[in-house]
């Protein structure tokens, strides 16, 4: 099988697992087998330093023990890809908020610790169930109702509410997909656009894509001069889309484009 299709044949039941075969399509040298040693090393390292407490109690430990060791938010600017690529996150102890969440899941997941993701907006964010607050992946800070609101006006401005959504578990789909969307954006940036082209194809390919992502999509086939696939994409977009300005200039977009069937 490709990596693609490993990645989409792990999931749901192990996003990590799912994660690595995203590094190997963008690293024909790696293999996920490859960073087996480092997470055993990690657990054993990890494991010996956590306190004698229940389990469910051990969650911040872990992540201050994490970071304790070196793993810390990457603040190099602009962000590259490796930011988002779990083996060169474990390789280089810096990545986004994700990545050190997904390394985490996975430590407390082989340790027996209750920890879940939550898709909060702009940063995510680690939860154990029932619990009455959030934790920061990048060093383990307790984050409660005001904290949350904090967040969210620090990265998108006081008009920004909390919203009950903003705090639900994460899927295992859904944080794949989000990693795909961040890898999408940092590949683009970095101007390796058919790095991007991968993370968005799957990003659609795992399912309930938005306009935004079709957009997205269309944007590197326009740049790439691909004026079909581009029209694709504009298609779905203006079928999703429930703005009528948004409508009105998409509509426009396409007729600018090749008809169906056109040669280029």
């Amino acid at each position: 099988m490709t990596p693609r299709q490993h990645c989409l044949a792990c999931l749901p039941s192990s996003v990590f697992e799912a994660a690595l075969w995203v590094c190997a399509e963008h690293d024909p040298q790696f293999s996920p087998s490859q960073l087996q040693h480092e997470m055993d090393s990690l657990q054993r390292q990890i494991g010996a330093a956590l306190p004698m407490m229940p389990r469910q109690e051990l969650a911040q430990p872990l992540l201050r023990q994490l970071s304790s060791m070196g793993f810390q938010q990457d603040d190099w600017n602009p962000l590259k890809p490796q930011a988002a690529l779990l083996h060169q996150i474990v390789q280089r102890r810096r990545g986004q908020p994700l990545g050190l969440a997904l390394l985490t899941l996975e430590l407390a997941r082989r340790l027996d610790i209750p920890l879940e993701g939550v898709n909060f907006p702009g940063h995510f964010l680690l939860r154990v169930p029932g619990a009455d607050h959030l934790l920061d992946p990048c060093g383990g800070r307790r984050l409660y109702t005001k904290d949350c609101r904090d967040l969210l006006a620090r990265q998108f401005g006081p008009d920004m509410q909390l919203k009950s959504e903003h705090l639900l578990r994460a899927s295992s789909v859904a944080m794949l997909q989000r990693l795909s969307r961040n890898l999408r954006h940092l590949h683009q940036v970095n101007d390796d656009l058919l790095a991007s082209l991968k993370d968005a194809d799957r990003v659609v390919e795992l399912g309930q894509a938005t306009t935004s992502d079709h957009l997205a999509r269309a944007a590197l086939y326009q740049s790439l001069e691909c004026p079909q696939a581009e029209r694709f994409d504009l298609e779905h977009a203006l079928l999703l889309s429930d703005d009528p300005i948004q409508r009105l200039r998409l509509t426009e977009r396409i007729s600018h484009l090749p008809s169906h069937g056109a040669f280029h």
